[in-house]
């Protein structure tokens, strides 16, 4: 693991944990990226991004391990 996937991990648990207002005072870039972990299209909707607009917006490297932190949270329940 490495510093790109703990800081999304952690962002992502706080979100799943703490909801919207966790999710709410993070980066543009975290959001969209938690939101991508999360399958929350809503939230993605509330800072005005589609699905295609937060892939690109993530880019490769963090697009990369959105599938692996979800999978992780999802093991954690």
């Amino acid at each position: 693991m490495n510093d790109r996937y703990e800081h999304l991990l952690r962002k992502s648990r706080d979100a799943k944990r703490g909801g919207h207002d966790a999710w709410s005072v993070q980066s543009t870039g975290e959001k969209v990226a938690v939101a991508l972990v999360l399958n929350r299209a809503d939230w993605l909707a509330e800072i005005d991004y589609t699905i295609p607009e937060a892939i690109e917006r993530s880019g490769a490297e963090w697009l990369a391990i959105i599938p692996q932190v979800a999978r992780q949270l999802a093991e954690e329940e």
